[in-house]
């Protein structure tokens, strides 16, 4: 675990930064610069785009993690990356060709009201679909020689802090609201086109038109990958695209913002994932399955470890949080805690998703995809339409969703491969993380109110001092109990560090 637990490391830190400057455009700069309509038109349109995404990319950025590591020649990796580069391209031509078809459907999905705002934008989905199609692939490519960071600083940093930058220059009129989107569409192909130097950079390879001899198998399991990811994309950004169907295009940005934050425990595993999907990868090819195993429940235990920690910080200052932002935004407390806890439990499964798409058995990913967004979308039906329990009926569709079909999951690889990942130590760490909840959620600091011009210095020190207490005390009683390993490692290095 020492490579992943390095790069994984660095990775987390860079996407926590990210996440950092992404809470302030969420939570500061979007409702306060952009505001609420354009915001929610923003939300839409990237929405949008990821749903395309998979189509287009047809799943190659999992086929090159799950087929590179099998070549054992320089020649048949060759023929390889130079077949699966192009696919994607023949799927996003006649895509682009017949885009005005697309427009109109895309169009006809919207509440009337909504037309007009979204009618002159629909090609920036098309633009951001391909781009992002595309730096995937190339992620790929440079994650199957284990060189994650750049384009880990490019996916999880690079979007907020262009946003970060493009907000500020329309509070200063550098730019108009309209010219934010497409030069956001701009700076997504400056970025595909770095993570495509460095991916030649780390790897170029000799052109070959020939095709890989297992060719049938990788188109296969391309096929089952990209309905599998598309299913994905469905679970992720189905929420914000049905809102625009019922009600104004800014209720989107409400429930995003909410969504956002709900969301921050999961880049522990999003850090993990991306250097443990290539391992996972080889140490299948190899038939080792007692790496595997052991991959399987250590991340497990580190990403509930260090998940959870996020999760008390997110949840037990989120009352607060809410009270110094705009009035549209308040009230997500419930949305933020079912989305939080969908996202701990995913988190709880470690590698779970790895060892299924990158073994034999990587064809169970396509009635798990579909279960999960058929579902996704029915309970939308149900809870936000039909019964109108509003975006709270949207993040308990989510939650619903995710637990059933990870238990499935979790089952899965239990039956085929006798795996667990859970340990007495998850039980622990478990524990504590209820406890912790239990005692700091419903309490906070009696401080006396306190404002600096517009400024609730008082709610501000409510959250710092809440945070560092629940941080101290949630490290030192990990530590002490010696939940993990590999966390109990790192604290020591830091700690003689200190001393030096």
């Amino acid at each position: 675990m020492g490579i992943i637990f390095k790069q994984s490391f660095r990775n987390t830190i860079v996407i926590y930064l990210g996440f950092a400057i992404g809470a302030i455009n969420a939570i500061i700069f979007y409702p306060n610069i952009l505001q609420d309509e354009y915001h929610g038109l923003i939300t839409f349109l990237l929405s949008a785009s990821n749903l395309f995404m998979p189509l287009i990319a047809f799943g190659i950025h999992n086929t090159i993690i799950k087929f590179f590591s099998s070549y054992q020649t320089q020649e048949d990796k060759d023929k390889f990356l130079s077949s699966v580069i192009v696919l994607p391209l023949l799927i996003a031509l006649p895509i682009g060709f017949f885009w005005d078809g697309f427009h109109d459907f895309i169009i006809s999905r919207l509440n009337a009201k909504n037309d007009n705002k979204v009618e002159d934008y629909t090609l920036v989905i098309y633009v951001i679909a391909v781009c992002c199609a595309y730096f995937e692939v190339f992620y790929s490519w440079a994650k199957v020689h284990l060189k994650t960071v750049l384009g880990n600083v490019l996916k999880e940093f690079y979007n907020r802090a262009a946003v970060f930058v493009l907000l500020l220059a329309v509070f200063w009129g550098f730019i108009t609201k309209p010219e934010f989107i497409y030069t956001l569409m701009i700076l997504y192909i400056v970025r595909t086109l770095i993570m495509m130097f460095y991916a030649f950079k780390v790897y170029f390879p000799k052109l070959s038109f020939r095709l890989p001899t297992n060719t049938k198998e990788i188109l296969k399991y391309s096929a089952y990958i990209f309905l599998a990811g598309s299913a994905g994309a469905i679970i992720i950004d189905i929420d914000k695209l049905m809102i625009p169907g019922k009600e104004e295009i800014k209720k989107a940005s409400y429930y995003a913002v909410a969504v956002y934050i709900g969301s921050f425990i999961e880049a522990p595993g999003r850090a993990l994932g991306q250097i443990l999907q290539p391992l996972t990868s080889k140490s299948l090819n190899e038939n080792n399955e007692k790496e595997v195993s052991n991959l399987y429940q250590k991340s497990s235990l580190n990403l509930i470890l260090i998940s959870g920690l996020f999760f008390l910080l997110v949840n037990c200052s989120i009352s607060q949080l809410f009270r110094i932002m705009p009035e549209g935004y308040s009230g997500g407390e419930m949305v933020v805690l079912m989305i939080s806890l969908a996202k701990m439990f995913t988190m709880s499964l470690g590698n779970n998703r790895d060892i299924i798409n990158n073994s034999k058995f990587y064809r169970m990913i396509l009635p798990i995809g579909l279960g999960m967004a058929a579902s996704v979308y029915l309970l939308n039906k149900l809870f936000y339409f039909s019964l109108d329990f509003g975006t709270e009926g949207l993040a308990l569709s989510t939650l619903i969703s995710l637990f059933v079909f990870n238990v499935i999951k979790l089952w899965f690889v239990k039956a085929k491969f006798n795996m667990n990942p859970y340990t007495e130590q998850t039980y622990k760490i478990t524990a504590i993380i209820l406890l912790f909840f239990g005692a700091f959620y419903f309490w906070d600091f009696s401080i006396p109110e306190l404002n600096l011009g517009k400024i609730p210095v008082h709610i501000l020190l409510n959250i710092i001092l809440k945070s560092a207490l629940i941080l101290i005390a949630y490290l030192y009683v990990v530590y002490k109990l010696k939940i993990s390993t590999q966390f109990n490692a790192l604290i020591g290095r830091f700690a003689g560090k200190f001393k030096n």
